[in-house]
């Protein structure tokens, strides 16, 4: 069996993964905002958020921090040095950040000390797509 495709394969299915829940998670934080005066439905939401959390997007983010390592091991020499492979790293660390900031504001809804408004959670649900949109030409076009 070749040992990077079966990396590979694992690296796009936790990335994508990872990815719905980035996008997704903000969006219930859009509607556990706007309907935060309802207990039952903010309980609701509560417990969507920290399964999603849990459950989803932090072993999808591991897996894709993990198989992407093994991926960049598995190559030749030669792509420690070119660029684009540098900016695909900042850019999922930049990703990375993300992934923790929403968790400290699910941290902040689950405890009701949340300051922030529905379309602040409507703004930064943007971010993910901006990021991903760049990963994906720095990996087909490999500038430089």
């Amino acid at each position: 069996m070749n040992t990077y495709l079966l990396f590979k394969s694992i690296h796009l299915i936790a990335v994508i993964s990872w990815m719905a829940g980035l996008l997704y998670l903000p969006r219930l934080f859009v509607y556990h905002v706007e309907k935060k005066r309802n207990k039952e439905i903010s309980k609701t939401f509560k417990t969507m958020e920290k399964r999603l959390m849990l459950y989803i997007m932090n072993p999808a983010m591991i897996f894709s921090w993990v198989f992407g390592v093994l991926l960049f091991l598995s190559n030749d020499s030669e792509i420690y040095f070119e660029l684009w492979i540098k900016l695909k790293f900042l850019l999922v660390v930049l990703l990375t950040i993300y992934h923790f900031i929403l968790g400290y504001y699910l941290s902040k809804l689950a405890k009701g000390n949340n300051k922030k408004s529905a379309k602040f959670f409507r703004i930064i649900n943007e971010i993910p797509t901006v990021l991903l949109i760049f990963i994906i030409f720095v990996i087909i076009y490999k500038p430089l």
